[in-house]
């Protein structure tokens, strides 16, 4: 089996990072489609949690995160929350594996238009104890978020994720109005920031989001909806190429 070291990716990025969103994989041999994707070519594993209120739709919680792990002992797990309290999966997602643990920014005291069912987290209370707990931090974004939403967080967190979707759902559009906010934050972070792209990315849309400024990019149902995986892992790296030269 192909053997990949697990990522650092607190070091100065040196090219972009492609992750494979396990949210289109089946969920009846979810070990061995990690592994078909990991051997054919993907950096990281990226795992979309949605608690059915903060995102219509329910999908995993930390007992895959523990399954996964079991599996894939070397593979960097990269969990995005898309739920109403991030603060009630933290310390589970660091027992069951958990790499990095991202969440979003609208459900943080940050947002005055939250929704009123939600308490609302204190941000950097959050990454906090992310860090404490031995993961890497992320904060998250939703296409109708400004980019300067995260400004007082960047030199906190590893990953700023920007949605080029709604959450939700696999196998929707990119949204290139997103790629501004991209290079706002690539701008504006530090050189040690991942910057995140996460939604409808796939071979046709890749190079934009590398342009902008991504060294994190997901790709879910572009991959997993293919019957030659490993053309479109490579076909994502090659579109990665792109990143600006300025930046490595």
């Amino acid at each position: 089996m192909y053997h990949i070291p697990m990522l650092n990716i607190k070091n100065k990025p040196s090219q972009p990072i492609i992750a494979v969103s396990i949210l289109s994989a089946d969920f009846g041999q979810m070990a061995m489609d990690c592994h078909d994707v990991i051997n054919k070519g993907a950096d990281a594993l990226h795992l979309d949690v949605m608690d059915g209120h903060f995102a219509p739709n329910l999908t995993m919680g930390a007992d895959m995160v523990k399954g996964v792990r079991k599996h894939l002992p070397d593979t960097y797990l990269d969990a995005h929350l898309m739920v109403e309290r991030p603060q009630d999966y933290v310390e589970q997602f660091a027992k069951a594996g958990c790499n990095n643990f991202s969440f979003h920014w609208e459900v943080t005291t940050d947002n005055p238009e939250r929704n009123n069912r939600v308490e609302g987290v204190n941000a950097t209370d959050l990454i906090k104890q992310i860090h404490d707990l031995g993961m890497d931090a992320g904060l998250v974004i939703n296409p109708d978020t400004p980019a300067q939403a995260l400004e007082k967080y960047l030199d906190q967190i590893q990953v700023a994720l920007v949605m080029s979707v709604w959450p939700g759902f696999s196998g929707q559009k990119f949204m290139p109005e997103v790629l501004a906010k991209v290079q706002w934050l690539r701008e504006n972070g530090p050189d040690t920031m991942r910057v995140e792209m996460d939604g409808g990315v796939a071979p046709e849309t890749v190079q934009a989001c590398a342009q902008a400024g991504c060294d994190m990019i997901v790709s879910a149902s572009a991959v997993f909806g293919s019957d030659d995986r490993q053309a479109v892992i490579a076909a994502l790296h090659d579109g990665a190429k792109y990143w600006p030269a300025a930046l490595r």
